[in-house]
């Protein structure tokens, strides 16, 4: 497997990671109450912060030969 390839499926993953957390916001909110949609939330801003990070490293690794 080339760099390239790798690359574009961690960029996979921290897409996957931001529309998780996109969703566990609007569960969290609409639908849970209680300490439990407080830990969702905490998931979910996890989530968020993770893909925000992997996406950052892939645009800012550079172009791969």
């Amino acid at each position: 497997m080339s760099i390239s390839m790798l690359m574009m499926y961690i960029s996979f993953v921290g897409m996957f990671l931001l529309i998780l957390a996109m969703g566990l916001i609007v569960w969290s909110r609409t639908r849970l109450r209680g300490w439990f949609s407080g830990i969702i939330t905490f998931l979910a801003y996890l989530c968020l912060v993770s893909g925000a990070l992997i996406i950052l490293y892939v645009t800012f690794s550079g172009p791969t030969r």
